[in-house]
């Protein structure tokens, strides 16, 4: 029994991530992830008492996962300019997965607080890992450094998302050229 509630949560969610990613946040409803699982619509409610319970389960789940494959990247890299330009590409490369589109319709929707508070966090989580770089460069304020090199890459995110002129490449060339740029002082 357990097993199978399990499978089913997990259904629910990789639902909400398509439609999140195939239609924002105004998708995902309870008879639209009924309709994608095969549940009743009362049934989704066993599983999750408001849209927002998805959501958080959403960042508790894709969020660490998305982190990780960051933080793998930057490990990877050499000093710290190489760190933060594997930070600035790996989340560019990242929009284009699936886990990523909805995390981006996600924080692009009004949410109640505790589901933002948990973008909050993630976010956070992000910016802690940058802030050695940044400080390695010799940047008296790091943190803020970080919050603003982050903000650099959230425009991007958003630009490549928009479906903007400029090839995806184009937009990730050029914010790493801006983050390097301004990271060096």
């Amino acid at each position: 029994m357990a097993e199978h509630r399990s499978m089913q949560r997990a259904a629910l969610l990789d639902a909400a991530r398509s439609l999140l990613s195939e239609g924002g946040t105004e998708a995902l409803t309870f008879p639209a992830l009924a309709e994608r699982t095969g549940l009743a619509r009362s049934s989704v409610y066993e599983y999750f008492r408001s849209r927002g319970a998805v959501v958080e389960e959403l960042c508790e789940v894709d969020f660490p996962v998305w982190a990780a494959e960051v933080e793998a990247a930057m490990a990877a890299a050499g000093g710290a300019e190489a760190r933060i330009e594997a930070y600035v590409r790996k989340q560019l490369e990242l929009v284009g997965d699936r886990r990523h589109r909805a995390v981006v319709a996600i924080s692009a929707s009004e949410l109640d607080a505790g589901a933002r508070e948990k973008i909050r966090a993630a976010h956070g989580g992000l910016i802690a890992m940058i802030v050695d770089a940044l400080a390695d460069l010799g940047h008296t304020e790091p943190r803020l450094a970080a919050m603003l090199l982050q903000g650099v890459v959230d425009a991007a995110v958003r630009r490549v998302e928009l479906g903007a002129a400029e090839h995806p490449d184009a937009i990730t060339e050029a914010a790493v050229a801006m983050a390097l740029g301004g990271v060096r002082g």
